[in-house]
């Protein structure tokens, strides 16, 4: 409780800090959907008073002095979000993680980065839209390889982009990729976000376990810096099999774990309805993350969530993989793979019982 009540304050801090940068440039919208119409149940109360917000300011657009009210309400709104996102449920945050306007891999790339080229196939079957790789220079400077799982806005692109969730050929065409990365001495950046690898039968059987085993064994003797940020969903193999990296990240409201809350509910109680327990038994927050030395630091999030403030998530995103960059780029290539090695052997708590 401790490490949490000091990770609140520490947010704050960078959030007042960051803000008078971000709070310069335009807001930019995600999706085509208004906030109103897509939020979460618990997020209600916010909406109806927000609405309330804005016909004050359409009032006084007309001539007439609301000035007070108009502040009050302001606060009222952010006291508001203050209460119900500062006190999120382990089951509220991964519905957080999957709300429908939450920032997805390819906005952070049209933000953050320039030139970013995409490569397709896996020149041994497909191309596979769920995941996206390719090569751009982040921050308009440093040259990066690129890969990440894309989910869509629609029914359409999620079709076409499996709802997140790659087949065997995008773990294959990701590694063809890094491969291409680690030739060029070009670090790695992935963004995780995937409820899971597709379970599908044709997957299994082009071999999706053996594509996800190959990945992890490959990514962790690559000789360039490998930074992972998990952006949304971070669900089972599916994440994994992009995941070993030398510095990992987590959003503020996003989730990393061994299975969906659902699908451990399906298997421990044989109901979803248990879902908010398998949440909380399964230590998936990211706060519940550091804690058990899982990743090496929280991405903070503006109040509210990503999905109310892009900008400002990514803002506090880029100063954090540029840290990571700076200290992995100052370690000679020869010795990544061996202190990644390390620093996954390092995971887990084990205890012994004599008998």
């Amino acid at each position: 409780m401790k490490m949490n009540k000091n990770y609140r304050k520490k947010r704050k801090v960078e959030t007042v800090e960051e803000g008078t940068d971000v709070g310069k440039k335009e807001k930019i919208k995600i999706g085509t959907r208004d906030i109103a119409d897509a939020c979460l149940s618990f997020e209600r109360p916010v909406i109806e008073l927000e609405k309330m917000l804005n016909e004050l300011r359409s009032s006084a657009e007309q001539g007439i002095d609301l000035t007070g009210e108009i502040k009050s309400a302001e606060k009222k709104v952010e006291k508001a979000l203050e209460e119900i996102f500062e006190n999120l449920t382990p089951w509220q945050r991964v519905q957080v993680a999957r709300h429908p306007l939450r920032p997805y891999t390819l906005d952070y790339v049209s933000y953050l980065t320039k030139d970013f080229m995409e490569l397709h196939g896996d020149r041994r079957f497909s191309d596979d839209r769920a995941m996206v790789c390719g090569f751009a220079k982040w921050g308009g400077e440093t040259r990066v390889c690129i890969i990440g799982q894309q989910k869509g806005r629609d029914t359409k692109e999620n079709l076409l982009r499996s709802f997140g969730s790659a087949h065997p050929e995008g773990y294959r065409k990701a590694m063809r990729i890094m491969r291409l990365a680690e030739k060029f001495g070009v670090p790695i950046l992935c963004f995780i976000d995937t409820p899971g690898a597709y379970p599908g039968i044709g997957a299994e059987e082009r071999g999706q376990a053996e594509a996800i085993a190959y990945n992890l064994r490959e990514m962790s003797d690559l000789t360039v810096p490998i930074v992972v940020v998990v952006i949304g969903e971070g669900g089972s193999g599916g994440a994994l099999g992009i995941g070993v990296g030398d510095r990992i990240m987590v959003l503020e409201n996003a989730y990393y774990s061994v299975i969906s809350p659902e699908g451990c509910a399906a298997i421990l109680w044989k109901e979803n309805s248990k879902a908010p327990e398998a949440a909380q038994a399964l230590k998936l927050t990211a706060q519940d993350l550091l804690g058990l030395n899982l990743i090496d630091e929280i991405v903070p999030e503006p109040l509210g969530g990503a999905h109310r403030d892009f900008v400002a998530t990514a803002e506090n995103l880029k100063k954090c993989v540029n840290r990571a960059l700076a200290d992995l780029q100052a370690i000679p290539r020869k010795e990544l793979p061996a202190l990644r090695y390390q620093k996954f052997r390092k995971m887990g708590a084990f205890a012994s019982k004599k008998v």
